[in-house]
């Protein structure tokens, strides 16, 4: 057994460094500058998330050896033991802790330990009990950002954070929907309230839309708010928005055997890092 492989799986590595990436938005946003101050906030965030992840192994567990798209997980597999788990994640949620104390302030680790607590006390549970769990619970993408912008000297009420945060956290809906249309009747077997047993598919498809198209509109919202100053970088967040909504108008028009919510999937992720990027970049280089 390669234990480094099933630690990474158990922090969830893809995501948790996604997590990261929009820490580093906010910092860059907040500080205007890349630099030392950067390191501790992101990093205890990081760790601060791959723990958080390994505890949701731990809580979920009973339902992941249920799904063929879960039953592979390190725990349901029996490649490593719950107690293990916990400690692991206990471990990691310390450090985070930490180094997000220490990079930043008392607020920003209120905020680390805010997003744990949702995600993990909040959301986690919520989703066991509910098909809309994942609106409230997209609230936990907000919260690194705001790290980040507080990190880096800004006022976590400012209304350029907040429109940041909004951002991060509209996006996620459709961004998990698209997952219910490819893996909802596995959810469903296994328990879980899912919104395919609440709608049809067509329906989730036009909501998913509907979602997308205001993810779209909140990101033109970021130069209005001032975060973003560069007209060449507003031009290419337009370009952008308006090609992720005509993209997903194929939502409305594909017939249901030619419909692959994965394409959408990544799409969506595609506009999202496209948004992290010109948003550091504009923060910056001043074209």
């Amino acid at each position: 057994m390669n234990i480094i492989k099933v630690l990474l799986e158990l922090a969830k590595i893809r995501i948790t460094f996604a997590v990261a990436l929009t820490t580093i938005a906010g910092y860059l946003l907040a500080n205007k500058a890349f630099d030392a101050g950067l390191i501790l906030p992101t990093l205890g965030i990081f760790l601060l998330a791959c723990g958080s992840s390994a505890l949701n192994h731990y809580q979920d567990s009973d339902k992941d050896m249920l799904m063929e798209r879960t039953m592979k997980r390190p725990i349901p597999s029996g490649r490593i033991s719950h107690t293990f788990t916990l400690i692991y994640a206990l471990v990691l949620v310390v450090a985070g802790s930490l180094l997000v104390y220490v990079g930043s302030d008392f607020v920003g680790l209120q905020l680390g330990l805010l997003a744990l607590i949702w995600y993990n006390a909040i959301y986690t549970p919520l989703k066991r009990k509910t098909a809309f769990a994942v609106i409230p619970g997209s609230v936990i993408g907000a919260i690194p950002p705001l790290v980040g912008w507080v990190a880096g000297g800004g006022d976590l009420f400012e209304p350029r954070a907040l429109i940041l945060a909004f951002f991060f956290f509209i996006w996620q809906v459709p961004h998990f929907w698209l997952l219910m249309l490819k893996y909802g009747k596995e959810y469903e077997k296994a328990g879980y309230p899912s919104i395919t047993g609440v709608f049809d598919y067509r329906q989730i498809r036009y909501m998913t839309f509907l979602w997308t198209f205001a993810t779209a509109a909140t990101s033109l919202m970021i130069p209005l708010f001032g975060l973003i100053h560069s007209n060449i970088i507003t031009i290419l967040l337009m370009i952008s928005a308006v090609w992720l909504v005509v993209v997903f108008a194929g939502i409305l028009r594909k017939k249901e055997s030619e419909f692959n919510p994965f394409f959408y999937f990544m799409r969506i992720n595609y506009f999202v890092l496209a948004v992290i990027i010109f948003l550091s970049v504009d923060s910056l280089v001043k074209l």
